[in-house]
């Protein structure tokens, strides 16, 4: 110890002495990663630099590894032991939330809507030059993304504490109480309002937000807040949970007039259906072709991040989470991470047959195993968004990988199992290549016998497995804004303006036009929107809104199994999809609850408070159905 100390003093005044001859100013230094903060908010590149840092509270959108699709009867995780089940199982408690993104987490959340305020405190009275507005820009995106937070935390939680301002170091108190739900829908709606006018004429530009976006945000929040899970004696209705909770201005409205709000939503809606610019296709009087209809949602779900399509749809993207060269994120991966095993992909959320059968014949029936023609061939003239949103089997798809082309050179999805003619002239019987008995790394093979398609970039340049692709994520689209105004008319009976509306998206996907009134558009309606919005973590919370969750998410997960049998002389030795050669057969099932149980439980209606939040704030009242 002793000689340590000596080393270590003799290297000391040897630093003494060189110091001396230099400048004596060296104590004076900076930290090199941080800021002060009047240093921060007296530049105005640095302002905006701290104001922008907020944006990545959008994380990778919802294109995670895990997406929220698989908490809903659109998808399932194909990988366990993640969290997911905790969810789908209702098995959800303040000790084990189970997998929540961390757009959805409290206290991440809270960490942006603190950076709002900071940055609000500060933008009040600026000390930089006001060049081109940048103040009032600045302001609109923070009061915007303290406004979509909050939005994120309220369909989530219900009412949540409204925290206005940036606490300080030494207050006597940091706890505070849930705000009701009213009053946290007119919070965010008056952020929304300011937004709108500090952005005026501000359109989305390289992922930040505009007037418009803060317009649809306006029309999500009013929408919600209509509907029957937030309105308290319809909900109270339907769910004792809800019925006998304490604090139900927590959860929505206690009174009040429900058509008003209704009226709100439609009015907030129709500001952003009125931004025609923004208008794919939606002045079409007829429907396109079944082909010119998968184009155009392929278009749209790729959002001019691919070079192989069009960039059209890109105006159809209110605002963006976009993905860039500068850095290599989660979001780049899709089709790695959700492609076929037989293209070394991960197969992480598989669609289910819930929501395949969901999609309509073309002609715009429903489908329906009872009838022959339909079950006989499930894949033959669908809904054409259905082919942009799912792989099947038989669907084209890119080329294989070398190691895999010489046993698949159609390139074509298989997940069934099919007889091949042997060398000897006999028959055989082989799982398909993005099967669970696959030969290619079967661990990543599919439950369902589905594959996610839409966001995955279909240039066959872009090899999933390894290559970076740039779809961007759409935090709002015009087309939602389009079909809350048609689901605002038709809850205030106004059922033909909402046709004329709801038809306009249907041409643009080949579909006909439907035609029915009251309730029974309803449905047309809700099943629209499932398909429009497919992937789009819409469905979660409309399942909820609705109050339709008990017989939705809460079924039991849906798969296909495929049989292909040779035709009586048919010889075949490399597989291929040919009706021609072989005689198909689909048999729906249910998935092994052993792999996933689903149940609904009315408590889900409402994600529950972590208990740590609950511990460090006593004043927070827990969610009904988990004390």
């Amino acid at each position: 110890m002793r000689k340590v100390i000596n080393i270590s003093s003799k290297l000391f005044f040897a630093l003494i002495i060189m110091f001396s001859a230099c400048k004596t100013d060296f104590l004076d230094t900076e930290p090199m990663t941080e800021v002060p903060q009047e240093v921060v908010w007296g530049d105005a590149g640095l302002a905006e630099a701290f104001v922008l840092e907020i944006y990545n509270g959008l994380g990778q959108g919802g294109l995670d590894e895990q997406m929220q699709a698989s908490l809903t009867d659109e998808s399932m995780f194909t990988h366990p032991g993640r969290g997911i089940n905790t969810i789908t199982e209702s098995r959800t408690n303040p000790a084990d939330q189970g997998w929540v993104n961390r757009t959805y987490l409290w206290d991440s959340l809270y960490t942006r809507i603190r950076a709002s305020n900071i940055a609000l405190k500060n933008l009040a009275e600026p000390q930089f030059e006001n060049a081109n507005n940048l103040v009032e820009r600045l302001k609109g995106e923070s009061h915007f993304l303290r406004a979509y937070y909050y939005q994120q935390l309220l369909r989530f939680y219900g009412g949540v504490p409204l925290i206005d301002r940036p606490y300080e170091l030494g207050e006597e108190d940091y706890t505070a109480p849930r705000s009701s739900y009213e009053d946290c829908v007119n919070f965010i709606v008056a952020d929304c309002d300011t937004a709108i006018s500090l952005l005026n004429g501000l359109g989305a530009s390289g992922g930040r937000a505009g007037d418009v976006a803060a317009m649809a945000l306006k029309a999500r929040v009013l929408l919600y807040a209509a509907s029957d899970l937030h309105d308290v004696p319809t909900a109270s209705s339907n769910s004792s949970t809800i019925g006998g909770y304490s604090n139900q201005e927590l959860l929505g409205y206690v009174s009040g007039n429900r058509a008003e709000r209704w009226q709100k939503a439609k009015d907030a809606a129709l500001a952003v259906v009125n931004q025609m610019a923004h208008a794919y296709k939606m002045d079409l009087t007829e429907p396109v072709t079944p082909e010119e209809g998968t184009d155009n949602y392929v278009i749209l779900s790729t959002g001019g991040g691919s070079r192989a399509i069009s960039a059209e749809g890109a105006i159809d993207l209110l605002l963006a989470r976009q993905f860039v060269d500068l850095k290599d994120e989660g979001g780049n991966y899709v089709g790695r991470n959700n492609g076929p095993n037989g293209y070394h992909n991960w197969a992480g959320n598989t669609p289910i047959q819930n929501l395949v059968d969901d999609y309509e014949m073309i002609d715009g029936t429903r489908f329906s195993w009872d009838n022959p023609t339909h079950s006989s061939a499930p894949y033959q003239n669908r809904d054409p968004r259905f082919y942009a949103t799912v792989l099947h089997d038989g669907a084209d798809w890119k080329p294989r990988t070398a190691d895999v082309a010489g046993r698949d050179p159609f390139d074509q999805i298989q997940t069934g199992q099919y007889q091949v003619t042997t060398a000897s002239g006999g028959t055989t019987t082989q799982y398909g290549l993005d099967t669970r008995n696959s030969p290619i790394e079967d661990w990543n093979g599919s439950y369902t016998g589905y594959y996610f398609r839409k966001f995955t970039d279909p240039d066959p340049a872009v090899v999933d497995q390894n290559t970076r692709q740039y779809i961007p994520w759409p935090v709002l689209r015009y087309t939602e804004a389009v079909l809350n105004y048609v689901e605002a008319c038709i809850e205030l009976g106004q059922d033909g303006e909402a046709r004329n509306w709801l038809n306009k998206i249907r041409f643009r996907a080949g579909m006909p036009a439907v035609t029915e009134s009251g309730d029974a558009l309803r449905q047309r309606y809700r099943n629209e929107r499932r398909v429009e919005l497919a992937y789009e973590e819409h469905r979660f919370f409309d399942a909820r809104r609705w109050m339709i969750a008990p017989t939705t998410l809460g079924r039991k997960i849906g798969l296909i199994r495929i049989f292909g049998t040779l035709r009586e002389g048919v010889q075949v030795r490399t597989y291929q999809y040919n009706p021609e050669n072989y005689n198909y057969t689909y048999t729906p099932a249910e998935l092994d609850p052993g792999i996933e149980n689903r149940q609904w439980l009315d408590k889900m209606y409402f994600m529950c408070i972590h208990r740590d939040e609950i511990n460090r704030n006593g004043q927070l009242a827990q969610n009904p159905g988990y004390d």
